[in-house]
C-alpha cells in the first residue's frame, strides 16, 4: 500500500483544479484523510518528541534569551492545481496575520501547541480600494494543541489569520489553487490599524455589525524569517 502521504496527494489531485476545489464532496475528502494525519507519516516523529518533552523553559545565553529561530517550511508539492508544505514554528515564533486571495486552506497542527486568530473582511459597499484600512470582524480566537481537528479558510471566510506558537508546533497546509503573484494570489501581510477614529459598530445592508477590527496592510519586521527546511519524508510521486 502506498505511503499515507501519498495517498493524501492523490485524493488532493482528484479534488482540487486551478480554479479550487471542484465540489465540497471532493474538498471533505481531503479533510478526512488530513485528520489522520501523524508526524511520522512525514518524517516528523523526532520533533514531535521534542515538542512531546518540552518543558516551556527557554533556553539563554549569558543571562539573555536566544532569538526565536526562523519558522521553517518543509516544500511537498507545488502544481497549478494545489500546494502541499509544512511550517516547523519554534515556540514564541509568529506567523504575522496573512490573508489567501482567491484561495482555500486546509491546516492541521500535527504536533505541538499554537494561538491562532483569524479574521473575515466586512465589504462596504463604498469603501476605496485605495483605503489605508478595511474592516474586519474576528471569526475565530483560540488555542489549539495536536491532536486537533482540520480547519479550513474560505475565499470569502476565516481568509485572513496568523499564528503564534506556544510549544514547537508543526502545522501541515494545503492551498489550492497555490500562491501565484501574476494570477492575484499573492501574500499581503496586515496589522490593526493604529487610527482611532474609525469606527468599532459598522451598519451594513441594514444590519449593525459590532467589534469590527480595521486592518491595515504593512511589511513585517525583519525579525520574521522564514527559511525552507528539508524535508525528510516519504517522496510524493506525482
Amino acid at each position: 500500500m502506498p505511503y499515507y502521504i501519498q495517498r493524501l496527494y492523490n485524493t488532493c489531485k482528484a479534488a482540487f483544479s486551478p480554479d479550487g476545489p471542484v465540489s465540497e464532496e471532493a474538498l471533505e475528502k481531503v479533510r478526512t484523510m488530513l485528520e489522520k494525519i501523524k508526524p511520522s507519516d512525514v518524517g516528523l516523529e523526532q520533533e514531535a518528541q521534542i515538542s512531546r518533552n518540552w518543558s516551556g523553559v527557554v533556553q539563554e545565553r549569558n543571562g539573555n534569551h536566544q532569538p526565536t529561530p526562523p519558522i521553517k517550511y518543509l516544500h511537498l508539492h507545488e502544481c497549478d492545481s494545489f500546494s502541499i508544505g509544512i511550517f516547523l514554528m519554534a515556540p514564541s515564533s509568529i506567523i504575522p496575520l496573512h490573508n489567501h486571495p482567491g484561495m482555500t486552506v486546509l491546516s492541521k497542527l500535527i504536533f505541538g501547541s499554537l494561538h491562532v486568530k483569524s479574521y473575515d473582511w466586512i465589504d462596504l459597499p463604498e469603501a476605496a480600494e485605495s483605503a489605508p484600512a478595511r474592516p474586519a470582524k474576528l471569526a475565530r480566537d483560540c488555542e489549539m494543541t495536536a491532536p486537533c481537528g482540520t480547519t479550513i479558510l474560505y475565499p470569502n471566510k476565516g481568509n485572513i489569520h496568523c499564528f503564534r506558537a506556544e510549544t514547537p508546533c508543526a502545522i501541515f497546509d494545503i492551498l489550492s489553487p497555490p500562491y501565484v503573484a501574476e494570477e492575484g494570489r499573492d501574500c499581503s501581510y496586515f496589522r490593526r490599524s493604529p487610527r482611532r477614529e474609525l469606527p468599532g459598530i459598522l451598519e451594513v445592508d441594514g444590519e449593525t455589525i459590532s467589534g469590527v477590527t480595521w486592518l491595515e496592510e504593512f511589511q513585517p519586521p525583519d525579525s520574521f524569517v522564514i527559511r525552507r527546511g528539508q524535508y525528510k519524508g516519504p517522496v510524493i510521486r506525482s
